[in-house]
Formats: structure tokens, sequence, C-alpha cells
């Protein structure tokens, strides 16, 4: 039988600031550790996808994982990277896949993927941050927590924060 689902499960992983936060002038807005190795082990030996400025900031392919980039460039090639020009584009050439499609960013991505996305691998630094680039706030009633993990500042993660999964309800 084939599955007709658009993706076999579709996940966004984002860091938040308390405020929806996600970045500023194309880049993270805060470096914290802890957050980069809860994604790396989240998404590695996975496919992500990102639009072509989340990719810019990022600056290369991330490693064992199958890396999709959108965008309006349709003469845009980049190497060790599927270049798409949007994000059904995407999802047609990942729905045979097994293991979940992360949406790593950025926040238009993010805001037309929301209301596909089945899990959310949800990051929030428990600071407000000035920022011009927002992830879409969430409707908490929507999702179900399966997972909280909150952690204190120390020497190498400036801010409190929370690593959560939540499954659509």
């Amino acid at each position: 039988m084939t599955n007709e689902l658009e993706s076999p499960s579709l996940s966004i992983a984002v860091a938040v600031g308390e405020n929806f936060a996600i970045g500023k002038n194309n880049q993270l807005l805060w470096h914290m550790p802890a957050d980069l190795k809860f994604f790396k082990q989240t998404t590695s030996g996975h496919t992500v996808v990102m639009g072509r400025k989340t990719f810019d900031s990022v600056g290369r392919p991330l490693p064992n994982r199958r890396n999709i980039v959108i965008t309006r460039d349709s003469s845009l090639q980049i190497d060790g990277v599927e270049v798409v020009n949007s994000l059904d584009e995407a999802l047609a050439i990942t729905k045979t896949e097994e293991k979940p499609v992360f949406i790593v960013g950025g926040a238009e991505i993010y805001r037309q993927a929301l209301p596909k996305t089945t899990t959310l691998y949800l990051t929030t630094i428990h600071h407000n941050f000035d920022a011009d680039t927002f992830f879409p706030e969430i409707d908490r009633n929507e999702w179900k927590v399966i997972s909280s993990e909150t952690h204190k500042a120390d020497e190498k993660n400036k801010y409190d924060y929370t690593f959560e999964v939540l499954e659509k309800i």
C-alpha cells in the first residue's frame, strides 16, 4: 500500500526566545552548545529542509543529513544539497522516506510547514531577544507535550532553556 501522506512524518526543529524570536540580520541570537547538540542528535541521519537564507547563515550542508534548500532562484546549485523551489516540491521528493523529515528554518518555511507538521522539537531559550525574525506562535491547545526538560544556564549556555517534544493532537 502506498503512503498517501505528503510526507511520512513532518517535524520542525527550532529554538526560540520567550518572545518566539529566532533571528536578527540572518543570524542566530544566541550561542547555546546544549541546543546545538540537541539539534544534531535530533536531526542526524534524517532529511533537513531549509530556506536559502537559513542555508546561507549555516554556510554548508549539515553533515550526516540529506539537505534540501528551498529557493525562488531556479538556477541555484549548491554542492551536497538538493535545491527545490517550494515546500510542496521538497515534500514531494521526500514522500517515500520512512524517517521524519525536519524543517529547520527560516521563518517563512516554518510558517508554511507548521500546519502540516506532526511533531515539534522546540527549544525555548528563557530570554526575550531583540529580533527581526520570529517563529509563528503556536496554540498550545493543539499540541500535547511528549517530553520536557528544563535546564539552568551554565558556563557554556548563557540562558536557562527547555527542550520539548510536542505532538499535534
